[in-house]
């Protein structure tokens, strides 16, 4: 039996290191992907440690160079994906309260159009397999009916987010490749913070959830633990 392969993006800790060590311990061959290999190496081999199989790969995913020269390498020594998940973000607002264009425009790069690049990529695979699952990792408020609360650019990106997820999920209608956006909630992270009432554990639940969906199972959705969010 082949064994699945999921690349996580921004896997060198929090929600990702998590969603990363979840999937690998279900049978997964994990590809954690981070922009400082001084970082994600050491976190790859702390679940190779644990006999997992996780191999690690260095991507930025604000640089369109970086994207493309993770694909190639990839193809050549892995060439199977099963599974990619969009879980690399930055969110500027609360260390530039400012709300100028130019963090809007970094917070795009990374959090929409590195997503939207990666999946243009990948997907093709995807479909000579007949079978994929993508998930972005998006926010509660990427929702058009919820407050920013002053995160205007980080809501921004997630609502775009969501729309790439929309698109994509309707170029894919009818074949077995699940494309979906998850909110993981307000998880204890370097993001969240530690005032965040849920876990790694429970932050990367829907995300897992997403990436092992069925064949049949929903496509182009938004969800929380599972249970579907309005946009």
């Amino acid at each position: 039996m082949v064994q699945k392969v999921a690349i996580v993006t921004g896997g060198n800790k929090g929600i990702g290191w998590e969603t990363c060590l979840q999937l690998a311990k279900l049978g997964f061959h994990v590809v954690l992907t981070s922009r400082d290999p001084s970082k994600g190496e050491p976190k790859a081999e702390e679940l190779r440690k644990q006999g997992l199989k996780v191999d690690y790969y260095q991507l930025d995913v604000s640089d369109s160079n970086s994207i493309e020269a993770f694909y190639q390498k990839f193809i050549k020594e892995i060439g199977r994906v099963d599974v990619l998940i969009n879980n690399a973000a930055i969110l500027l607002d609360k260390e530039q309260p400012s709300h100028t264009s130019e963090q809007l425009r970094q917070t795009l790069e990374t959090n929409v159009i590195g997503p939207y690049h990666l999946i243009t990529l990948f997907a093709p695979i995807m479909q000579k397999q007949k079978e994929g699952r993508i998930v972005n990792v998006s926010s509660g408020v990427g929702q058009l009916s919820g407050s920013y609360e002053g995160l205007d650019t980080y809501a921004i990106s997630k609502t775009a987010l969501n729309a790439v997820t929309h698109l994509f999920a309707n170029k894919m209608k009818g074949e077995d490749i699940l494309v979906n956006s998850v909110c993981p909630g307000w998880v204890k992270t370097d993001m969240g913070g530690s005032e965040a009432p849920r876990s790694l554990t429970e932050g990367a639940f829907g995300i897992v959830w997403a990436a092992t969906l069925p064949k049949g199972g929903p496509s182009g959705g938004f969800f929380r633990d599972g249970k579907p969010l309005t946009w």
